[in-house]
């Protein structure tokens, strides 16, 4: 390292990562080894790589990323408690020319929001829904949603989930994807830099859907951890999501091309 300057250490052939600019300087809000973060940046370096950052409009929701707006730089709406879907597709509609998405988690998009993301999704919107699925009412204090598995422990559900009495949890994701209006729906995570690249890679081609102006919405979910709720650390949260989320709410592409894609 002798004689190396930081002028030569940051030359641009030297760079391996840097922030998008389309992230604010805003502290983030979430939880340390939330999925919420990276999310946001996903979304942002794709806008940023798009080179869609003046025409895109985001639409925040009720839950923990209430305060979206904040942290990602560009137009944002704020909507009521699970109304996101109804709000984008007013304003893609009145601006059709604009890219517009939802960042919505599960309490918001699959409880009180469950009418507004079906029907978007069954008329065909050109949006973008974004949904973040961490199986809890994280913002809340870790209530039973509508996606927590059976037989997990929540403060609503002290002895975990009994399906007899709280039912099955909701699969909106396959819901969705079997309504005519959803052209590419898909399901990630963003816990390790593999599933990242993946996740990423969906993100993109949603986005690219919308701007080709292709028939329909793109749904992409992103299974997340919430080690607050859950009552774990960071680390142990994503081995618990590995071992019981996935297997429940399996990772992959879903429907593509407006075709679902069947399982082997």
């Amino acid at each position: 390292m002798s004689g190396l300057t930081v002028q030569d250490i940051v030359k641009p052939e030297n760079l391996v990562y840097k922030k998008t600019d389309l992230m604010t300087d805003k502290t983030l809000s979430y939880c340390p080894g939330c999925g919420h973060g990276t999310a946001h940046r996903l979304i942002m370096e794709v806008i940023e790589e798009l080179g869609k950052e003046h025409e895109t409009i985001g639409v925040a929701p009720v839950g923990c990323s209430v305060l979206a707006y904040e942290f990602m730089n560009v137009d944002m709406q704020e909507a009521a408690h699970g109304r996101a879907p109804a709000v984008a597709t007013a304003i893609k509609r009145v601006w059709p020319g604009r890219v517009v998405f939802t960042y919505q988690g599960d309490g918001d998009l699959a409880a009180i929001g469950t009418a507004e993301t079906i029907h978007a999704c069954n008329r065909g919107e050109k949006i973008v829904i974004v949904f973040i699925n961490n199986g809890i009412y994280g913002m809340t204090g870790g209530q039973m949603a509508p996606t927590t598995l059976p037989g997990m422990k929540t403060s609503t559900s002290p002895y975990g989930r009994e399906v007899i009495a709280m039912g099955n949890p909701l699969k909106i994701t396959e819901l969705v994807a079997q309504l005519p209006g959803t052209y590419f729906v898909t399901r990630q995570a963003v816990h390790t830099a593999s599933a990242v690249r993946k996740a990423k890679k969906a993100l993109m081609k949603a986005f690219q859907n919308q701007i080709d102006e292709k028939p329909g919405l793109s749904f992409i979910e992103i299974v997340s951890n919430c080690n607050s709720g859950w009552k774990m650390t960071p680390v142990d949260a994503n081995i618990w999501m590995e071992e019981n989320m996935f297997p429940f709410y399996q990772l992959g592409d879903i429907k593509k091309d407006g075709q679902l894609i069947e399982k082997k």
